[in-house]
């Protein structure tokens, strides 16, 4: 499968996607609680796969600007109904893009965020790259990301045959201690690493980074 085809895949998910419900809303409002202590009124935010908009809506309040994309023209559809419905967000844009496709210019982002986003890139250190160029000094980095890798092995054979038929995107398979690694190689100074699921035993680390 090919970046082309993931597109494909969540394109075709998007309605049924945007229907599903949260499944730890607790430990969801604590995650959104998190970040909103993080950002600053003046501060200009990109979100990476942003779906189909809830998180954005619901952060983009605190903020100067903030940027929200994704890789699926139909997640920003959706993301576009919402943002209308919800009304007086004219700081918050939503656009069809990846992160390789935005060009660094002058006035960086302060802060970037990836919710359920790392493990779905092909290449993660070229995206810690394209992320770091794209904040300005000292920005944020924050993440939560599914680690596969810690994850019940029977997931690391399953995912490849999901693949294979269309029934799954790529899904990179790394450990939470090597996702940390890759940050810190990628010129990232990690800030705090905290679990806000309220239920089972939670797998996505919640990560703050500093561009170094």
């Amino acid at each position: 499968m090919s970046i082309a085809d993931d597109a494909r895949f969540w394109n075709r998910s998007a309605r049924k996607y945007a229907g599903g419900r949260i499944s730890d809303e607790t430990g969801y409002a604590r995650t959104l609680e998190r970040t909103l202590a993080l950002l600053k009124p003046d501060d200009r935010v990109l979100e990476l796969g942003c779906g189909t908009g809830t998180t954005a809506i619901r952060l983009a309040g605190g903020v100067k600007n903030y940027l929200a994309t994704d890789i699926s023209t139909d997640m920003i559809a959706i993301a576009q109904e919402r943002k209308h419905a919800a009304g007086s967000l004219t700081n918050l844009v939503f656009s069809m893009a990846t992160v390789e496709t935005l060009v660094p210019d002058p006035a960086q982002f302060n802060a970037v965020l990836g919710f359920n986003y790392l493990h779905l890139v092909r290449d993660l250190p070229g995206t810690l790259q394209h992320i770091h160029s794209l904040l300005a000094a000292q920005g944020l980095l924050i993440t939560k990301t599914p680690c596969v890798g810690d994850m019940n092995p029977l997931i690391r054979l399953v995912l490849p045959a999901m693949r294979a038929i269309g029934k799954a995107p790529y899904a990179g398979i790394f450990t939470a201690t090597e996702l940390s690694r890759h940050m810190t190689a990628g010129g990232f100074d990690i800030l705090a690493t905290e679990f806000h699921a309220t239920k089972g035993n939670d797998k996505r680390p919640y990560i703050v980074a500093r561009k170094r």
